[in-house]
């Protein structure tokens, strides 16, 4: 299966959820004003409305409120530097890269890889991601809470 449509499988299921959701939410309002509307359903990326780390930014694109305790956000880190040591948790996550070089690692191993690849990280396995490259690395992060 090629990687686009793996993707695109990835975030046609996170909108199925989160529609279902929002249908739940809908239901549970007694506002006659919908919670969603095509103002806040759309999302231009601006530099300016990313948070700063201290390794470079981290871009939401939706509230963390609506991602129900997912993660569905777009990392930029600086040339040299990660955003955190590996580390494990129970959620699954999923990284795409879009632009730099990054180094992947799994469960004492490493892969370095570029644009348009994905890393998978089973629940539970140590991870971690570090720019290895001269440029900034923009990556994808989705994470998956199993609850």
């Amino acid at each position: 299966m090629k990687l686009i449509s793996v993707i695109r499988i990835i975030f046609l299921v996170l909108f199925a959820h989160h529609t279902v959701q929002a249908q739940e939410v809908k239901k549970e309002t007694t506002s006659a004003e919908p919670k969603y509307t095509i103002e806040n359903c759309v999302n231009h990326f601006e530099l300016d409305k990313a948070t700063k780390t201290k390794v470079g930014y981290q871009y939401w694109f939706g509230d963390k409120n609506f991602n129900q305790e997912n993660t569905l956000k777009m990392s930029i880190v600086e040339p040299g530097k990660s955003t955190h040591a590996p580390h494990h948790h129970v959620e699954e996550e999923f990284f795409y890269i879009l632009e730099g070089t990054a180094q992947f690692y799994l469960d004492g191993k490493t892969i370095t890889a570029g644009p348009n690849t994905s890393f998978y990280c089973p629940s539970n396995m140590e991870h971690g991601i570090s720019n290895v490259g001269t440029t900034d690395l923009k990556y994808l992060v989705i994470k998956k809470d199993l609850k």
